[in-house]
């Protein structure tokens, strides 16, 4: 017997009808299930007018409907505020419970208490699940019953509690097999899936990226990407090679399950060359982590994880904003470094190491608060997500938890000679710099006038905002005043 008559889930960074653990524990304990994705206008509302996740959003949606249809259901989508429109669409439809996935940012924690006291307040159930990590919280702790605050003793608790049980923590939630109790959006409350136009945005030429939407799209990535991790740990950090899995947006959006990559990996570790999917494997396990870190100290979204970090002296005036504006536009001088932002950009996209090399770059080299290029990122990235976002420039600011110590500071083209040796990266970015040779692409202002001329070279690229050595010692200066104070 069902412990609810009707119910309803809401779909929110979770959009897939397999291993579903909201959607799933709505169908074991339900007579019938309501499925339904809110437009949120309090998110929507702080957006750019062109901004490519709403249109990867949208069509990810669209493709969930038709999954649910084809299982039975259907998807009700709204655009509204969805602190108000959940509980109201809960008594439009007479359920008794409200099904989510947990989230765990500070905001939207906000916004679910307020869903549920209002849910409480008509006499309905609020119910949250976890599904978007392995492990949450306080699930992996110290001997002494505390968060962890280095990465490699989490990993190794994180692996310990994992392999104790992976039946439990790797579990899938099926859903199919329970779809009879789905049920197709009634005509009371249908609306017509809105298009970008009716939710106030632009087309953004998402089409004409290589990103594919949907489960379907994420499916095919990972197929891809299964072939190719033994190579992983040998080739993750070239951005010219086809080395990442490309999933992070995917991930972010849900449209896969975090528990399937990890069966997979797990799976993996057992075959003879198992050094990629251990690599792999690890970076799962710091999305893990950075989550654990918000959940335990969510004061990192406004400061340093390290207080006293907050007291450094950064750029500022006219001077820093000219700074930044040319590192945001890829006009900094270095190639790489530009090549990274192009690549933001015009993509949404950028490789994992070229965000540590950008990052780096912006704080240590310009001297710009690492809260300004957290900003930019979270505006251009399509796969922004706020505890890995915040965790990775805290780790290059030497401000976060198990950060790279502050006389840490990348050379930028010591990088570059490092991880595009033959500038292919930065020549797809910087065409300007396409007859470049290669010995200089890394450091174009090193190359005799009369090369410089013969490879078309002018004032299109300019020259380095700042000298890469004098610049570290500013910053040891600028961090060694907040380190004497402590």
């Amino acid at each position: 017997m069902s412990k609810f008559d009707k119910s309803l889930v809401w779909f929110r960074r979770d959009l897939r009808t397999i291993d579903h653990a909201a959607l799933h524990h709505a169908l074991m304990q339900s007579r019938q299930v309501f499925c339904a994705f809110i437009f949120d206008k309090n998110i929507l509302g702080q957006l750019p007018r062109k901004d490519r996740r709403v249109e990867f959003i949208l069509a990810c949606v669209a493709e969930l409907d038709t999954a649910l249809r084809e299982l039975g259901g259907g998807l009700i989508v709204r655009h509204a505020a969805a602190s108000d429109e959940i509980p109201r669409l809960a008594a439009q439809l007479g359920v008794d419970a409200v099904f989510a996935n947990h989230d765990y940012e500070p905001a939207a924690i906000a916004r679910d208490a307020e869903v549920a006291y209002k849910l409480k307040e008509s006499g309905r159930v609020w119910l949250s699940f976890k599904d978007q990590v392995i492990l949450e919280k306080s699930e992996v702790l110290t001997r002494s019953g505390k968060p962890f605050s280095v990465f490699t003793p989490y990993k190794n608790a994180w692996l310990k509690r994992v392999h104790s049980d992976e039946d439990l923590f790797l579990a899938s939630y099926p859903v199919e097999p329970h779809s009879a109790r789905l049920a197709p959006a009634p005509a009371s409350v249908s609306e017509p899936m809105p298009s970008l136009t009716d939710l106030g945005f632009e087309q953004t030429g998402l089409s004409r990226l290589d990103l594919p939407t949907g489960m379907s799209g994420a499916q095919v990535l990972f197929k891809d990407f299964c072939g190719r991790m033994s190579n992983y740990r040998r080739v993750r950090d070239f951005p010219a090679i086809k080395g990442p899995s490309y999933l992070s947006v995917h991930l972010r959006f849900g449209t896969i399950s975090i528990r399937g990559l990890a069966r997979e990996a797990f799976n993996a570790l057992r075959s003879p060359d198992s050094d990629g999917a251990a690599a792999w494997l690890s970076e799962l396990i710091w999305r893990d982590f950075y989550f654990m870190i918000l959940h335990h100290h969510p004061h990192v979204v406004a400061g340093a994880f390290k207080p006293e970090y907050d007291a450094v002296q950064w750029e500022s005036g006219t001077y820093a904003m000219q700074l930044f504006k040319a590192w945001c536009e890829g006009r900094t001088g270095y190639p790489l470094v530009d090549a990274a932002l192009r690549q933001l950009n015009q993509t949404g996209y950028m490789h994992n190491r070229l965000r540590m090399v950008a990052a780096s770059f912006l704080i240590k080299d310009l001297g710009i608060d690492w809260r300004w290029g957290e900003r930019y990122f979270a505006e251009r990235l399509n796969d922004f997500d706020l505890a890995a976002n915040n965790g990775g420039w805290q780790w290059a600011a030497s401000s976060g938890c198990d950060a790279q110590p502050y006389f840490r500071i990348f050379n930028p083209v010591a990088q570059s000679e490092k991880f595009d040796p033959d500038g292919k990266f930065i020549r797809r970015y910087l065409p300007q710099l396409g007859k470049v040779p290669t010995k200089y692409i890394h450091a174009p202002w090193l190359m005799p006038a009369g090369e410089a001329r013969k490879s078309g070279l002018g004032a299109d690229y300019p020259l380095p905002l700042v000298q890469h050595e004098e610049a570290r010692k500013r910053t040891l200066e600028r961090y060694a005043v907040v380190r004497s104070n402590r």
